[in-house]
């Protein structure tokens, strides 16, 4: 028994030690010696202020708040990183340290401003009505979106003048581009959206603004800091106050707009844009592969722990091992990404970067679950098999390493493959913090190209590929195993 609650114990360590050594794994191999950096949180779906754009073969996120962005980073002698992120993600990931300051042409509410503090405005635009071409005379006032369906983004001003509209039925979504897909297809009739951001949606003539208009006063827009850091606050206005008295902003804006017109609608099938974006899925399916292997292989460590700490003997021990399991199991898989990833940086100031919170999260549901395969192929093994190995003067650790768990690994092997294949699957929960797997790429391509449905077509025919091969690869592996039993 001592000798397995040693093995257990190095075993733990190791993982500890591996977890602890994450956030090495972006710095690794650097001889060069580290620049300051200036992290900026943008939600790049939002031209002209920011947007992706392929440029010289390279996905590029664009846009006037890019511009600003850099004049800042230029006069703090610092390097620009945009930090793509869904625009409700904005403010925790600033008030967690995640990013220095956030563009994203964020209009400075009352209610923000309890949580962060805001720079001088920049930029004034107005709010208008995005509809289909059909129904462009339908709302010619607001009155006329009396209890229809709304689309706004999540957490913008946008999103409170539609919740005003009487007994409207609001859709809140992240992205702007997902907003004007449900547009498109009849799920919702109107989108409250910026005139600014509407002129890039309306090119293609699939959807237009309406004669309606929100009684509101136009919308300000400014750089959102985190609260107290007065430095770098007095720094962004003197940079802002140069821009605007220079004509800077204004030449940006006109730049963006110009570069954001040129985005044309794709006609392409579904064939040539795989082709054409092909480099992207790349990409997305190196992380994918990379997120699920060591989710799973840290998940198969730390689950062989906890189901032998459950199966010890020590009430207090096997309790804890219990609540673990049913804590893990009970809460979904995206709300412990949200405490891995923006509250453990709230309250003890670790900030992991989007692969390392996207091991660990995946690494811990992962266990969860493991541990219950584990302990029920153990249990699974007759008794006779312990009593065997004792009566030959194995020890209890001895025995279940090399008795015991060999037959139990065997039995649970279909278990083991199948968590690795869902693991594969929702490992695309990771890109709704920037991770930029599958999912987030193709989103990418989605708002590159306008196309609302082939870039997830594409994206659902990688992720069968890949499990499927994965599931067969198992299945030929599970059959040697077999017929090795009888010889």
């Amino acid at each position: 028994m001592k000798k397995a609650y040693r093995f257990t114990a190095l075993v733990l360590s190791a993982v500890i030690l591996l977890l602890a050594g994450l956030p090495m794994l972006t710095a690794y191999g650097s001889e060069e010696k580290p620049q300051k950096k200036l992290v900026v949180g943008m939600s790049a779906d939002f031209p002209p202020y920011e947007f992706h754009k392929v440029i010289n073969g390279q996905d590029t996120i664009v846009g006037f708040d890019v511009e600003i962005a850099k004049e800042i980073a230029k006069d703090l002698n610092a390097e620009m990183v945009p930090e793509d992120m869904s625009f409700d993600s904005l403010l925790p990931a600033l008030q967690s340290g995640r990013v220095d300051l956030v563009l994203s042409g964020m209009t400075p509410t009352d209610e923000r401003r309890k949580s962060i503090d805001f720079s001088d405005v920049y930029y004034r635009s107005k709010q208008v009505i995005m509809v289909r071409p059909e129904d462009k005379d339908k709302y010619s006032t607001m009155a006329a979106l009396k209890g229809e369906k709304l689309g706004a983004q999540k957490g913008s001003i946008q999103e409170e003048i539609a919740q005003k509209v009487p007994n409207a039925s609001v859709t809140s979504l992240d992205k702007i581009s997902d907003l004007v897909l449900q547009l498109r297809t009849n799920r919702i009739n109107a989108v409250v959206i910026e005139d600014t951001v509407a002129k890039g949606y309306t090119l293609d003539g699939t959807v237009t603004l309406a004669k309606a208009v929100p009684e509101d006063e136009g919308a300000e827009t400014a750089v959102g800091i985190r609260k107290g850091n007065a430095e770098l606050l007095a720094s962004v206005n003197k940079t802002l106050a140069r821009l605007k008295a220079d004509g800077s902003i204004e030449k940006f804006s006109t730049e963006a707009s110009a570069l954001s017109a040129d985005r044309q609608v794709s006609s392409n099938s579904i064939v040539d844009i795989f082709l054409k974006y092909r480099s992207f899925y790349a990409t997305g399916i190196g992380y994918t592969l990379l997120l699920s292997a060591l989710g799973v292989l840290f998940g198969f460590i730390i689950g062989l722990i906890i189901s032998l700490l459950r199966m010890s003997g020590i009430r207090i021990i096997e309790w804890l091992g219990t609540a673990y399991v049913e804590i893990l199991r009970g809460t979904p898989m995206l709300v412990q990404l949200m405490i891995i990833h923006y509250g453990v940086a709230l309250t003890l100031g670790v900030n992991f970067t989007p692969l390392q919170s996207g091991i660990i999260t995946l690494s811990l549901n992962s266990s969860a679950y493991l541990a219950e395969i584990f302990r029920a192929g153990i249990q699974a093994v007759d008794r006779g098999q312990m009593e065997a190995a004792r009566s030959l003067g194995m020890g209890r650790g001895k025995a279940m390493r090399h008795v015991i768990l060999p037959q139990a690994f065997k039995s649970i092997l279909p278990a083991i493959g199948n968590e690795f294949i869902t693991i594969i699957k929702e490992s695309s929960i990771i890109s709704t913090i920037g991770m930029v797997d599958i999912m987030y790429q193709a989103q990418v391509i989605k708002n590159i190209t306008y196309e609302g449905l082939s870039p997830f077509v594409i994206a659902a025919a990688i992720y069968f590929v890949m499990t499927f091969s994965l599931s067969k690869l198992l299945g030929l592996w599970e059959r040697k195993l077999r017929a090795s039993d009888h010889r």
